[in-house]
């Protein structure tokens, strides 16, 4: 019979991406045994109910912190090809590009919330169109911007340092995997504490809340990976992690829109005054035509206890519609599919300035947050770092010093 201390039991708090992403890798670290090592994933609403299934997905070898970057951009494609990533959750590589852009400013008192407007001709664009674009160094490909509109272009990434992911279908995608390899995923179970040893030098249990049937249990625990984002905080009250609302909206387009993922610049001028304003939308073309926008964030309302509960500023949303189609008659005249919102987790002060990952000098309890909105793209290399600091106390897979949670605990 193995010894005593050979058995884990491995609780994971959150279920998007970071938490989903260790519970694989965790089942696939060479040393897990399920007979005789159990791992539970405890979220407290759905998985990716949060900024893991709403954010853009974009992934890009020149993101940041560069610690874990190129490990996790790597995994990406190690998974895709393995689980057929292509089909099952929209992987694929793709251009970005910084832009700047001049539009009209919009006139907010119309609701731009599922409006097709006019028939649109899926013709391509003019030769003359096209001819715009190429003088001001754009690929012809990306014919779904206005070219009157167009007057900057500066390529930040290429099919062979970018890709892309659908976040909800890319973190389920995780979760279902786990699960399959041994993992025990509960939804609906929000954490209410975590508990310790009477000297509070090492971790004891997880007690949670089952929402559906009200009922409270305690689940044993020799390691602890707290990946709750935004919500950590309130589980590791001296974990310096903060929280910013983000909204984003998707549209499919008037017609089929070429793999670009853009950061722009948008310059809109009132045709009431000669006065502007200049916003900053994201503007990703996803498979399947579908395209993905979203804005500045803000922290006019405070973080909720559940995912489920954030609230959408539908104002905003229809902004971020607005601000887009002002520039690409393909998204003008499309259809809005979806207006939501998320909570980004921010690292707020000290000594690391990425996401926190590793141990915490409380035995058995690994922090795993903070990653901003590069969450999807340094999923799966957190995941792996995770299962390397459950299994082996250290990280192998990267040099991670700079994001040790004991700088900022």
């Amino acid at each position: 019979m193995a010894p005593q201390d050979d058995k884990k039991n491995i609780v994971i708090i959150g279920g998007g991406i970071i938490g989903c992403t260790s519970a694989y890798y965790l089942t696939r670290h060479p040393s897990f045994d399920p007979s005789k090592h159990s791992i539970t994933l405890l979220e407290a609403s759905s998985i990716a109910g949060g900024a893991s299934g709403k954010a853009g997905g974009l992934l890009g070898l020149w993101a940041y912190p560069s610690s874990i970057v190129p490990l996790s951009y790597r995994l990406h494609k190690e998974l895709a090809d393995e689980h057929g990533g292509a089909e099952r959750w929209g992987y694929r590589a793709v251009h970005c590009a910084s832009v700047d852009c001049v539009g009209t400013k919009p006139d907010t008192s119309k609701s731009t919330s599922n409006n097709k407007g006019e028939d649109v001709s899926l013709e391509k664009l003019s030769k003359q169109a096209i001819g715009k674009l190429r003088a001001a160094g754009v690929p012809a490909e990306l014919d779904w911007l206005d070219p009157d509109s167009l007057k900057y272009y500066d390529e930040m990434g290429t099919p062979a340092t970018t890709a892309q992911v659908h976040p909800y279908q890319f973190t389920t995608s995780m979760a279902d995997l786990a699960r399959s390899a041994g993992a025990d995923i509960r939804t609906n179970s929000p954490v209410d504490r975590i508990n310790y040893s009477p000297d509070a030098s090492a971790v004891d249990s997880v007690t949670y809340t089952d929402s559906t049937t009200k009922t409270q249990h305690t689940l044993p625990a020799t390691d602890i990976v707290l990946a709750a984002g935004p919500w950590t905080q309130r589980l590791l009250p001296a974990a310096p992690i903060s929280a910013l609302r983000a909204h984003s909206v998707t549209i499919r387009p008037a017609r089929p829109v070429s793999a670009y993922c853009l950061f722009t610049e948008i310059k809109l001028k009132d045709p009431k005054s000669r006065s502007s304003e200049t916003v900053s939308p994201e503007i990703y073309a996803r498979p399947n035509n579908e395209v993905y926008a979203c804005g500045e964030g803000d922290r006019t309302v405070p973080l909720p206890s559940l995912s489920s509960d954030v609230a959408v500023d539908e104002g905003r949303c229809d902004d971020i519609v607005a601000h887009v189609g002002a520039v690409s008659r393909a998204l003008r005249d499309g259809e809005v599919t979806a207006k939501q919102a998320c909570y980004l987790p921010n690292v707020a002060s000290g000594g690391s300035s990425g996401p926190l990952i590793g141990l915490t000098g409380t035995k058995g309890l690994v922090l795993a947050a903070g990653h901003t909105c590069w969450g999807i793209q340094n999923g799966p290399g957190t995941g792996k770092l995770v299962g390397e600091f459950v299994f082996e106390g250290r990280a192998g897979s990267a040099k991670v010093g700079g994001l040790d949670p004991r700088l900022c605990l």
